[in-house]
Parts: C-alpha cells; sequence; structure tokens
C-alpha cells in the first residue's frame, strides 16, 4: 500500500497537477480551443520546442483542470471516479458514541458516507454545540459570539440558497468557537401560517375530501399540529447532514409555548404604547386564501399584451375553448353626463370595478373638460350619481382620454385620490371574490365571470368603446397562485414610523452595521418611506390575536366591522384580563358581558421579528436571555432585508430598547447557472440532500416534469441536466457541498450557480483524504508533543523548506482569520485551498520525500524537523479547514499520530480545538522568496524535460545561470529540492561559460535566472520532427478553409463584423501555431546538425 502511494505522489508534476477538482472561485478560467477543431499543441510544444533561446516563462499558480495534452484522459478519469459504484458501506458505531478509527483502516480513497457518518451524533452527545449561559454572562461581547437561525418554513426543505445560509452561518460559529468564544447558534423553524395551511388543506381534500370548515377550527388546528408532528423534522433532518452545530437543546418553533408568549406580549406592549390599532385599509387580498397577505408574499407575472390565464376559483369561461379568462387588455367605455347627451369616455383593465366607481377624475387645466367641473356622471347598472373631480396629481392629459374612472375600494391610487376627495368607499367583491350587493344585476358572479357580463351589458347599452392590447403587470399570490385583488378589509395595524426611525438612526451612527455596505441605501430607502404595518390575517393557523369584542349580554345593533365601534376591541394577555378590561370600558359587571375573540390570526413575520429575544425566554428575564441577548450577527439573504431583518431591529429596539444584534451579513441570492431564481415552478430546485447523497438523472428529469415550464424550456433544461450530469448528481458528501458554495461568495449580488463545479470539490475531498493519508506514512514513527511547534522553530534543525512551509502556514492562518472577521468567506475558501494545493501537497510533500526516506543517523536531525514540519503542517491544515469542512477534517485529525498523548491541553474534538493564528515571529518572508526563486527554476527544469519528452526514469543535467546575491545563494542552497523535484542527475550553478554544452535546451525565467539542459543523446529528433509534421499537416486544413472563406465573393460586404473579426482571430491564431511548429520543425533539425558534429 505504501509502494502504491509513494508511486502515486511520484508522478505528480508541477506543470501537471491531478485533474481532480476544480480551480478556486477566483481563479482565471480555462483557454478555448482554437477554431477549425484543432486541439491546442501546449505552450511548451508550440512556443519552446527545441529553440535556441526560450521565452520567459511565466510565473503560473499551479492549478487544476488546465488546458494541454492530455486534460481528456484526466477529465475521463475525472469522471470516471464521481461515477464510480461507492462501496457497500454499513455504520456499526452506536448512536452518540465516538467513531472508533483503530478498529477502521484507512480507505484508500475518499466516501463521504463513511466519513461523515457517526460526528454528528457525536458532537451532540458530547454537547459541543451548548453554551453555558453563566459562563458566558461575565464575558465581553469579544468573547462571544450568538447567533440565530434565520427560521426556515416548517412546511417546506432547505435548498441550496438555505444551505449556502447554513454554510455561512456555521462557518462562524466553528470558528469562534475554536477561538474559545461562548458561543451558541440557536436553531428553529417557522410555522408559515399561509404555506403550512395550505398544505394541510390540500391534503385534507385529497384523503377526506372534507374542507377546513367541515372540520370547524379546533379540529383543523389539531390536524395542523399532527402534520407538523409527522413531517416538520425534514428540515431538522437536512441541518444535521449539512453539518450545522445548532443547539438542538435550545430549538424553537414560532408556534411553541415560548414564543407564543412573547408573542402575546408584544401585541400587547405595541396597544399599550399607542402603536396597534385597528382600521380599514386598501391591501393584497387572496380570494382563494380569503385572506390579506403581505408583499413578500407577492408574485408578480410580466403581460406583453392580450393573455388568456386560467383561473382556478372560477369554473371556467365559456366564450373560450379551455375555459380561460381574458387580461392584458384595456377596455373603453362611456359614462352618460347627467342632464345631457354628452359622454365621458373611461379606460380600464378590470372592467368589473367599474361597478364600484364613485367618481370619474380630470385634469383641472384640461381645456377639453373645463365646462365639466362640478358635474356629475351616471352609473348606468344602478343609476348612482357619480361627481367629476379635479386631480392633478392623479391624470395625465396626455394619456387617453385624459379622464380616469375612480374605484376608491379596490385600486391604490383610486384609494389616494378618493381620500383626497372625500369619495364613497363602495366594496363590490365578497371574500372569496363574486360581486356582492352592490353590484346590481351582476351580484354572485365570480369576478371575471362578472368582467364579460358587464361588457356585454355595456354593448346593450351603446356605452361600450372598445379594447385594445396592453402590457400590464399582474399580481399572483405565492401560495395559492390566485391573482390577487386590492380590497378595503377591516385589519390591526402596527404604527412603524418611530420605530424606523431608530432603525435608520442606528445604522446612520454606526451602532448597527450592515455587511455589505452597499445594502444601507436599500435600509433607508425602505424604512424611511414606510407604511403602517397590517398583522392580521384571515386564517386559521398561526398566533390567534389576543383581541376580544365586548358587548353587553342582549345589546343589539353593535358591529365589530363598524370601525366606530373600535373602543369595544379590548386587547389583553388572556381571557380573564379581558373581561377585567371590558368591564371598566363598558361600565358593567362581568356576568353582564359578551366576549367574542378575534378569529383573525396575526402575520408570520410578526413572530419572526421577536425570534432574536423570543428564543431567549423574553419577556421573562431569564438566565439565556440575560447572557445571550443581544445576539452577535444575523446573517440572511438580502431579499429579506426588509420584511424580517427591518422588522427585527424595529422590534427589537421597541420592546428590549436594545438592538437584536449589532452587525447584519446579507449573502447573495443563489441562483441557476443561467441566472433565474431557483423556484419549484421552473424545475430547478435542488436539494441539498440531492448534493450529499447523490441522486439519479431520472430524479432530477422528473422535477422539471413537475414543473410549470413551457415544453420547449422543458426540453430545454432536460438536454441541460442529462449533458451536466449524465449519470446523475454523484454523491459528494456535505464537506464538499459547503466548500464549493463558500466559494461563490466572491461573487456579487446574486450568485449563478453551476453545480458541476460545486460537484467538483468532491474531488479536493478526495485529494485532502489521499495527500493526508500518504503523509501520514512520513508521520507513522513520529511523536509529537503539546508544543511542537515551539520546540521546532528553536531545535536549529530546520532546513529552508521547513521555514518556508512554517512560514506559509503562517500566512495562511493571518489571511484566514482575516476573512472570517471580515465576511469574505470566497477568499477564506481559496487562502485555504491553495495552502492546501500548492504549499503543503505541490511543495513541500515533494521536497521532503528523499529526507524521509533517508533514515540514516547523519539525516536524524533533518528528519525530525521535516516530520515534525509536517505534522504542524497537517494539523494546523485541518484546523483551518475544519469550520468550513467539519467532518472529512475530524476524521482525519483523529487519525493523526499522537493523539491522545498530548497532555491536558489536548482536545477531544478539532471542533474544540484552538483555531490556528499567526506567530509573526515564526514568519519567515526570506525563505518565501527564496523558495519561490527555487521553484521558478524547478518549473524551468520541469518544463524543459516536458519539451523534449523526456522519460520520469531518465535524470538530466541542469545547468543555471543567476544573478549574484539572494538569487544565487537560494539557489545554490536548495540543489538538493532543484534535484528532488527536476528530476535532476547534477544542477550546476553559474559555472563557467565554456563548460556548457552546445547542445542544449533554454528556459530565460527572468530577467536575472536562467535555465539549460543538456539534451546531447537524449532526443529522437527524427521521431520529434515526424510528430510536429503531422501535427503541421492537421494544421494545414482548418487553415486552408478558413483562408478560403475570407476569400470568397462578397465576404466583404455580406458578413457581419464581429463574424469577420472572429475568423480574423482564428485565422492569426491559426497561422501563428503554424508558424511555431515550423520553428519548432527548424530547430530540432539545427540541433539535430549539432549533435552530429
Amino acid at each position: 500500500m505504501a509502494e502504491e502511494s509513494s508511486k502515486q505522489l511520484e508522478t505528480m508534476s508541477l506543470q501537471e497537477k491531478p485533474a481532480d477538482a476544480p480551480a478556486p472561485a477566483a481563479a482565471a478560467p480555462t483557454a478555448d480551443a482554437p477554431a477549425g477543431g484543432e486541439k491546442k499543441l501546449s505552450k511548451n510544444q508550440l512556443k519552446k520546442l527545441a529553440k535556441g533561446k526560450g521565452k520567459k516563462d511565466k510565473k503560473d499558480k499551479p492549478k487544476w483542470n488546465q488546458p494541454g495534452e492530455g486534460k481528456k484522459k484526466k477529465d475521463d478519469a475525472k469522471s470516471k471516479a464521481l461515477t464510480l459504484p461507492k462501496p457497500e458501506f454499513v455504520n456499526t458505531t452506536p448512536k452518540g458514541h465516538k467513531k472508533d478509527l483503530s478498529a477502521t483502516p484507512m480507505a484508500d480513497a475518499y466516501h463521504p458516507q463513511a466519513v461523515e457518518a457517526a460526528w454528528q451524533d457525536w458532537w451532540e452527545e458530547c454537547g459541543f454545540y451548548s453554551c453555558d449561559p453563566k459562563t458566558a454572562e461575565g464575558k465581553s461581547e469579544d468573547e462571544k459570539f450568538v447567533m440565530v437561525i434565520p427560521p426556515p418554513n416548517v412546511t417546506g426543505s432547505l435548498h441550496l440558497g438555505h444551505a449556502l445560509t447554513a454554510a455561512v452561518e456555521d462557518t462562524l460559529t466553528r470558528w469562534h468557537r475554536m477561538l474559545g468564544h461562548s458561543t451558541l447558534y440557536v436553531p428553529g423553524t417557522d410555522h408559515a401560517g399561509i404555506a403550512t395551511q395550505s398544505v394541510v388543506e390540500k391534503m385534507l381534500m385529497k384523503e377526506t375530501k372534507q374542507t377546513r370548515h367541515d372540520l370547524g377550527r379546533e379540529e383543523f388546528i389539531k390536524k395542523v399540529w399532527e402534520w407538523k408532528g409527522e413531517y416538520g423534522n425534514r428540515i431538522t433532518t437536512q441541518l444535521r447532514r449539512l453539518g450545522s452545530s445548532v443547539d438542538w437543546s435550545r430549538e424553537r418553533f414560532t408556534m411553541d409555548e415560548m414564543c407564543s408568549k412573547a408573542v402575546i406580549e408584544a401585541f400587547n406592549r405595541f396597544h399599550e404604547d399607542g402603536l396597534l390599532y385597528r382600521a380599514e385599509r386598501l391591501g393584497n387580498w387572496s380570494c382563494a386564501l380569503k385572506s390579506a397577505i403581505s408583499d413578500i408574499e407577492v408574485d408578480y407575472i410580466e403581460l406583453e399584451g392580450r393573455t388568456f390565464l386560467e383561473v382556478k376559483t372560477h369554473k371556467g369561461n365559456a366564450n373560450d375553448p379551455k375555459g380561460r379568462y381574458e387580461f392584458g387588455v384595456l377596455t373603453s367605455f362611456a359614462y352618460p353626463i347627467e342632464d345631457s347627451d354628452e359622454k365621458l369616455i373611461v379606460a380600464t383593465t378590470r372592467l368589473e370595478t367599474m361597478l364600484g366607481d364613485t367618481a370619474v377624475a380630470i385634469h383641472p387645466e384640461d381645456a377639453r373638460y373645463t365646462h365639466l367641473h362640478g358635474k356629475h356622471v351616471v352609473h348606468p347598472f344602478n343609476g348612482r350619481k357619480i361627481p367629476i373631480v379635479c386631480d392633478a396629481e392623479l391624470v395625465d392629459m396626455a394619456f387617453g382620454t385624459g379622464a380616469v374612472k375612480i374605484t376608491p375600494a379596490h385600486d391604490p391610487n383610486d384609494y389616494e385620490c378618493g381620500k383626497r376627495h372625500k369619495l364613497e368607499f363602495i366594496t363590490v367583491l365578497t371574500p372569496e371574490g363574486a360581486i356582492n350587493n352592490n353590484g346590481s344585476q351582476f351580484e354572485g358572479m365570480m369576478r371575471y365571470d362578472a368582467r364579460i357580463a358587464v361588457e356585454e351589458a355595456l354593448k346593450e347599452k351603446g356605452l361600450y368603446i372598445g379594447k385594445e392590447p396592453n402590457k400590464m403587470r399582474l399580481g399572483l399570490c405565492s401560495r395559492s397562485g390566485d391573482i390577487l385583488e386590492p380590497m378595503i378589509t377591516p385589519q390591526w395595524y402596527v404604527n412603524c414610523n418611530g420605530m424606523a426611525k431608530k432603525a435608520t438612526d442606528a445604522v446612520r451612527n454606526g451602532e448597527l452595521k450592515i455587511v455589505p455596505e452597499e445594502h444601507e441605501k436599500t435600509w433607508f430607502q425602505w424604512l424611511d418611506n414606510i407604511r403602517d404595518w397590517c398583522v392580521s390575517r384571515q386564517l386559521w393557523w398561526g398566533h390567534q390575536i389576543p383581541a376580544w369584542f365586548a358587548t353587553k349580554k342582549g345589546e343589539e345593533g353593535v358591529s365589530k366591522l363598524d370601525m366606530n365601534n373600535n373602543d369595544r376591541w379590548i386587547v389583553a394577555r388572556n381571557e380573564e384580563e379581558a373581561y377585567t378590561k371590558a368591564e371598566k370600558v363598558l361600565g358593567c359587571s362581568r356576568d353582564e358581558i359578551d366576549l367574542e375573540r378575534d378569529e383573525d390570526v396575526l402575520d408570520t413575520w410578526f413572530s419572526s421579528g421577536l425570534f432574536p429575544f423570543s428564543v431567549m425566554g423574553w419577556p421573562e428575564q431569564t438566565d439565556d436571555l440575560k447572557a445571550f441577548y443581544p445576539t452577535s450577527l444575523l446573517e440572511t439573504g438580502l431579499d429579506i432585508l426588509f420584511f424580517w431583518v427591518a422588522r427585527m431591529v424595529m422590534m427589537g429596539l421597541q420592546l428590549t430598547d436594545t438592538l437584536p444584534f449589532h452587525t447584519v451579513y446579507l449573502h447573495a441570492m443563489v441562483r441557476d447557472k443561467e441566472g433565474r431564481k431557483m423556484s419549484k415552478s421552473l424545475g430547478n430546485v435542488i436539494d441539498p440532500l440531492e448534493v450529499i447523497s447523490g441522486c439519479t438523472l431520472e430524479h432530477l428529469l422528473s422535477k422539471l416534469d413537475g414543473g410549470n415550464l413551457p415544453p420547449k424550456e422543458v426540453a430545454r433544461a432536460k438536454k441541460d441536466q442529462a449533458e451536466d450530469f449524465p449519470e446523475g448528481i454523484p454523491e459528494c458528501g456535505s464537506d464538499a457541498l459547503r466548500f464549493g458554495l463558500l466559494a461563490y461568495t466572491v461573487q456579487g449580488r446574486d450568485v449563478n450557480l453551476d453545480m458541476k463545479r460545486v460537484v467538483g470539490y468532491r474531488l479536493f475531498c478526495n485529494k485532502l483524504w489521499n495527500a493526508t493519508k500518504f503523509a501520514l506514512q512520513f508521520v507513522s514513527d513520529f511523536q509529537p508533543t503539546a508544543n511542537i511547534l515551539d520546540e521546532l522553530m528553536s531545535s536549529g534543525k530546520m532546513a529552508l523548506r521547513d521555514k518556508f512551509m512554517i512560514s506559509r502556514l503562517m500566512a495562511c492562518c493571518d489571511t484566514v482569520n482575516t476573512c472570517f472577521q471580515n465576511y469574505k468567506f470566497g477568499d477564506a475558501q481559496a487562502a485555504s485551498y491553495a495552502y492546501w494545493m500548492n504549499d503543503l501537497c505541490d511543495v513541500y510533500l515533494e521536497l521532503i520525500k528523499p529526507v524521509i526516506k533517508d533514515t540514516s543517523e547523519e539525516n536524524k536531525d533533518s528528519r525530525w524537523a521535516a516530520q515534525a514540519t509536517l505534522w504542524i503542517a497537517l494539523e494546523a491544515g485541518l484546523r483551518i479547514l475544519h469550520p468550513m469542512m467539519p467532518f472529512v477534517t475530524e476524521e482525519l485529525w483523529q487519525r493523526l499520530p499522537g493523539r491522545g498523548t498530548l497532555g491536558e491541553s489536548e482536545t477531544e474534538s478539532i471542533m474544540l480545538a484552538q483555531f490556528p493564528l499567526c506567530n509573526e515571529a515564526y514568519s519567515n518572508p526570506g525563505s518565501e522568496q527564496s523558495m519561490e526563486t527555487t521553484m521558478n527554476v524547478i518549473k524551468a527544469c520541469r518544463s524543459l524535460r516536458q519539451q523534449y519528452n523526456i522519460a520520469n526514469k531518465v535524470s538530466t543535467h541542469f545547468f543555471v545561470k543567476v544573478a549574484s546575491g539572494q538569487p544565487e545563494d537560494s539557489i545554490k542552497s536548495q540543489i538538493d529540492d532543484i534535484k528532488t523535484l527536476g528530476r535532476a542527475s547534477v544542477v550546476d550553478v553559474n559555472i563557467d561559460e565554456d563548460t556548457i554544452p552546445k547542445s542544449v535546451g533554454i528556459i530565460v525565467v527572468d530577467e536575472t535566472t536562467t535555465v539549460l539542459m543538456d539534451i546531447k543523446g537524449l532526443v529522437n529528433y527524427a521521431a520529434e520532427i515526424k510528430k510536429l509534421q503531422k501535427q503541421l499537416t492537421k494544421n494545414a486544413n482548418p487553415l486552408g478553409q478558413l483562408e478560403k472563406k475570407i476569400a470568397a465573393p462578397g465576404y466583404e460586404e455580406n458578413v457581419s463584423d464581429d463574424i469577420k473579426a472572429k475568423n480574423l482571430e482564428n485565422l492569426n491564431g491559426l497561422k501563428k501555431k503554424a508558424a511555431d511548429i515550423e520553428e519548432a520543425i527548424a530547430n530540432f533539425k539545427a540541433l539535430e546538425e549539432l549533435e552530429k558534429n
């Protein structure tokens, strides 16, 4: 096994890296192949092969997936590695026990299921996620880290957007815990009023053919709780699989007893402070749900013109073959002017609303209608006199006829106009969306059936003018899909003006920090223009409003819907308190009073807005509230900055007189690779468990069939899925998913997530596994100590390569800590990735192979120093990665030699170990500069060997010309390292020019360094020339075809400038390729002649 691993790493090259994971997010994209179908030759073959003088070798960071020879084989190997059947795994660790790694040999390859098994249960069982409030209470803000999870809806399952949230939040939590801070990460789920009620209602209808009204409120609520108990744990399962280190003992549900108590208290305090009131106002109304809904629950569709849509709450339009209804048209009709033969023409996109018109507005300066000032029109169906009002704010004289129908009860703009002119507000719809008793002969018709009937009736009266296509935006209920209606209904409102000012002041004066800072503008824009918040919903599932309508027994004519009776609404913490308050209001004893509790429930965002302190036990002064409130950070997606974050800040300041957190970090929105929002209707939502555990292509395609995409889009999406994942999504594991998602946080406002790249990080885990397994052979006989780093640095035994490795470790510690502090997770991911891939695997592991293999007494000190450095680099490197990749790092950390022997300071788990910090005294810029010089020489040596196709088993003689001083000292001090990685038999530095052979290959590294290689007797010139001539012949065909195309008659006149520019670029590329090959052939011939002589 050791021999196989040794061979595996010995074949690694600085120019040819193992193609087993994607480049970090910040890496440059790979070059495209040139036109003509010809695969581009490698840079060495084209530009430097057999040249007498080489060009400067560009300083390239080693990357995976680079273009060049052999890439297809590597890609095929990658694909094969990802699609190989995984070995059968059975978790034999008892739940909550620590995995016994001593009984399990380290597998040959990384298998996520096996690696991730048992750790989460053990971490939870040991209480590593919990935090003692008594310990935390005495600590300063800088020594604590407290965060609540953005509670996902209990109805659903997490998608990749939630997974990004979990990855960011848990990375921060684990980092702070490893820094020794008192750390608490509180989980919870939201009761999601509308969503949950909709799901259970659909289930009830499907299973029993009953509505919630058939069951009654009490029985229906029981059914919802039963559903929650049976299906509500999907999210907690996903969070556990993702490795989220939340304190499950403190898990909250926004409808549990603790949160419910906070909701009742908050509602009462708002009322006591004069901020809560009841009023009739215009808002979004869902006829399907028969409830008001919030702005965040509205989806919009853009209609380009006349469009027919299905309306599920209607029986169907008899005039349409598919029963659809017409939208996207502007219908014009005429109102007769009172006591005149004249008519006033108006237009509307919602013709049925004319039944509730209470005015026609004109512009006061419109000369066409000056004679109509103060006049009335007559409603054609009920004879109601409708005033003509002058309104410069609403009316545009140049648009249409310059006359606007006003329906104050069913349009936001008309509502404001109605208030300005004190118009009558006539509601014409029932809660179900049928025409009510204000609708004349149309009463009882559903709203869009009435639209058709009104049009026909207007035609009969000669008042119909016509209709034309009209672009418009239609608001849909995101839960029911129903077309929303603006409706005036009695609701409870919270005056937010004062709270909003406190929230904006907190950001303006620096008490509350929003990251990225660019979102402050949105914060101010929303809160500086805030409206009162409608907090009531006409649902059964949710926090029933703690308000009772009080009447005297036998009292008649007192309606709870009449706003004049608002003083009869008693807000209280319980019914007993309501009776006490009602006695004072009505001036009578309790036995004379009837109380009727408001059937409505509170907006879900009301309870969510209390989450940072309700989960700590507020309003009680609990130990948790004292120790952990205010919290440290609120991390979430930028899409709910106003709907949730702003409300938490406002409610926290109002109810606790404290900001609920001092920093808001907003991560980017996750979209698919084409920039589309992830949506079930588009079929592009991916469950994190589908990535963690893998899934079949058939599973992915079935999700597309279940969406709402048009057939052409479905076909295209299926083709993309089949191309991206012909075998489905391979099992990637949680670590790869988290690490891949964090890589995307370097992008801007939105993340266009290409799942193929995330899957690629599964191969980084494999690289991490294999490299650690190989490195463990080097330290199998090494015994670390508790202070091994200090002992190494003071030993005097370190070679330059060892000092370099420790210095790179210090640099990585500094970068990652700084990045975490500044929420730059993509940069932290890239830095840790580069540390492992470049510094540790590609450089240091390669350099110490001969040192470790040499067990002679003379090499004892150097070998110990190399082993100590390697153990430190591995152990600290795993701790650096742990917050981002918790499972694989725990598994590998536990396998390091010395576990359990390092004294009292040794922790039981990596998650409790100290996060590595940079010790400036151990940074060594000189060693890094020296190693950079040496590695540039090694790259040149490797490039020369590749240019001349030197076999690995053949060692070569190199000559290095280098400037005196530091460069020369560096090269001479690392001759052995150059020989190791450059496969050199001899490396001569700055020897006499006359002693250097004439038959040499040359690469100019930079202005101070040139590397030469003796090629005499090593190259079969005839064979190399034959290969190049074959390439030249293959290149001639596309070159000739392109030249012929460009020379064709009419090319200049008929071909677009873009295509001509592209063709010219391709032509120049093919010509350059031919010239490079011809130059290489000429140089080989010259070298052949030189060697003969």
